[in-house]
């Protein structure tokens, strides 16, 4: 087993099988550039041998989306570490349509962005008390990115209900609309189950599979929606009310229909 540092993840390699962890707990595992480029590096390394990706986050936290504190920061170049709407959702591209299985392992809160590194996986398994939710609109926002995994995944009205609600829906409930393929009290249990079957794929036949799946998809290619998501992504996190709002909640916990 091989081990590989980075700074927001913790990686192993073993065999065919690549487990990536989200490893940024001094910030409940958000999303930044440098986690994103993190990501890229580990996806480009696993090109051409591994043919399966678990990725996962911590026991209590998979992904609470992006970084507000660095959203909110004064000066811009903190500003400007926050997560680039561009290399995200290609990041996000590459794990539904790379060359290798992706898995994800979810386990404890998802929120916002961490819903996108879910819908684009292949296949996710889930703790039964895990939790899975979009945010976005409380603060002026919108999934842009997220969305055109996450309709793919689960269909446009649930996708859309997901967005409008704000809440949190439980494992039982995302298994039933599609966005959990399987979830357990001993979600590690299930995890090892499906690798053992998953380990017995090999490279070519994921790579051909996965290339002829993108091609007999109904709805538009990811690569088709990547200007438009990315476009509305930009508008919403560049308002400056909608920034103000995020400078609120981080500096004094205080949600935008509250009065300060």
């Amino acid at each position: 087993m091989a081990k590989l540092e980075y700074r927001t993840l913790r990686v192993e390699l073993q065999e065919s099988i690549c487990t990536l962890q989200i490893h940024r707990p001094e910030a409940n595992n958000t999303i930044d550039d440098q986690l994103v480029r993190d990501c890229h590096e580990v996806l480009s390394r696993c090109e051409d041998s591994t043919t399966v990706i678990v990725l996962s986050g911590s026991p209590e936290i998979f992904c609470l989306g992006a970084d507000f504190n660095k959203l909110a920061a004064p000066s811009p170049s903190a500003a400007g570490e926050s997560a680039s709407p561009s290399a995200l959702y290609d990041l996000w591209q590459r794990l539904a349509t790379g060359p290798f299985v992706t898995v994800a392992h979810v386990r404890g809160k998802t929120n916002a962005g961490g819903i996108g590194f879910i819908a684009a996986c292949d296949i996710v398994l889930a703790d039964a008390t895990s939790t899975f939710s979009l945010s976005e609109l409380l603060f002026g926002l919108y999934p842009a990115c997220v969305l055109p995994f996450l309709v793919r995944r689960v269909g446009y009205q649930k996708a859309h209900y997901l967005t409008l609600m704000t809440q949190p829906i439980g494992a039982q409930t995302a298994h039933e609309w599609g966005l959990v393929d399987a979830f357990d009290a001993q979600s590690e249990v299930l995890l090892r189950r499906h690798l053992l079957r998953l380990r017995r794929l090999s490279k070519t036949a994921i790579q051909r599979y996965k290339r002829y799946m993108e091609q007999i998809r109904q709805s538009v290619p990811l690569a088709e929606l990547k200007q438009r998501a990315v476009a509305a992504n930009l508008e919403v996190f560049s308002d400056p009310e909608n920034l103000a709002a995020i400078a609120r909640f981080v500096d004094r916990g205080v949600f935008p229909w509250e009065k300060p």
